[in-house]
């Protein structure tokens, strides 16, 4: 009779050999390219690759364009991310409200920018944000704004970004947020109304805390999702102007498809992952730490 281990290995076996030869190899293949200078030579001669071991990677703490586009790629994280979880949390109330009516045709409509194509809407977006013939500066026409240029100004390209990026991912979030809201019991909400607590002080001391895990989920996917910046500015503004929407993840495009370094692009990338994992595990620290007190 076969034991419960080895039983174990044998129905993960599969699933664990796709994953090593679809995730782990291309991974381990491409931290190898970010230790040497393969670009377009190299394509055409593997004669012409060479080893630089962490060559790159000193190329790009040299590099001021990586420097900005890590400060643009943290300008995104740091105001997106809480600006995406507080409306998320928001929508999710609202609908968790016993008030609200229509709830499914909310739920749906605000869970639509999620399914629909990035590309598609960073177009509509664009034409709605024109300087020109953009439906906001006509509407801000109306109580006398002059026209701002949303995607051409360095000081609101990136703010035009964020809302973007906000309206579009925050009903995921919501959903999350929706069904945390329907797991707290409303004996909660009941002794704490008797108690006298107000609406805030509910949300303060029952919402919160019982949401502590979803949050932190919740978190965790938005920044990973926020640091992986690309679609928008390359669709919406082409990394301009003046460079101000460029992101870690698009200098990496560059890097490797517009000037065939591919070895310093994978460098970027591996940046990029150390970037998240210390973020992420400095949050997962940061839980544990507020659990045990």
């Amino acid at each position: 009779m076969m034991r419960a281990g080895t039983a174990g290995w044998v129905f993960a076996g599969p699933a664990l050999v796709v994953i090593g030869v679809f995730f782990g190899l291309p991974v381990l293949a491409a931290f190898v390219l970010s230790l040497t200078d393969f670009d377009i030579y190299s394509l055409s001669d593997i004669a012409n690759l060479r080893f630089v071991g962490l060559g790159n990677y000193l190329g790009l703490l040299q590099n001021p364009l990586f420097w900005k586009a890590l400060g643009n790629t943290l300008y995104f994280v740091v105001v997106g991310v809480p600006l995406s979880i507080a409306v998320s949390l928001a929508a999710a109330l609202l609908l968790h409200s016993r008030m609200a009516r229509f709830k499914p045709l909310f739920r749906t409509a605000y869970f639509a920018p999620v399914v629909t194509t990035v590309v598609a809407m960073a177009v509509i977006w664009r034409y709605l944000f024109h300087t020109g013939y953009g439906l906001v500066n006509w509407v801000l026409s109306w109580v006398g704004i002059d026209a701002v240029d949303w995607l051409g100004d360095p000081k609101w390209a990136m703010p035009t970004i964020i809302l973007f990026a906000v309206w579009k991912n925050f009903g995921y979030n919501m959903i999350i947020f929706l069904a945390g809201l329907q797991s707290i019991p409303e004996d909660l909400y009941e002794a704490a109304r008797i108690d006298g607590a107000s609406t805030a002080r509910q949300f303060r001391h029952v919402t919160l805390p019982m949401l502590g895990p979803v949050l932190l989920l919740v978190s965790i996917l938005t920044l990973s999702g926020y640091f992986q910046l690309f679609a928008e500015p390359y669709v919406m503004t082409q990394g301009g102007p003046l460079q101000s929407t460029v992101s870690v993840l698009y200098l990496m495009y560059d890097e490797g498809f517009k000037w065939w370094n591919l070895g310093n692009a994978s460098a970027v990338a591996f940046m990029l992952f150390a970037l998240m994992t210390a973020v992420t595990s400095a949050m997962f620290w940061f839980a544990r730490r507020k659990g045990a007190e």
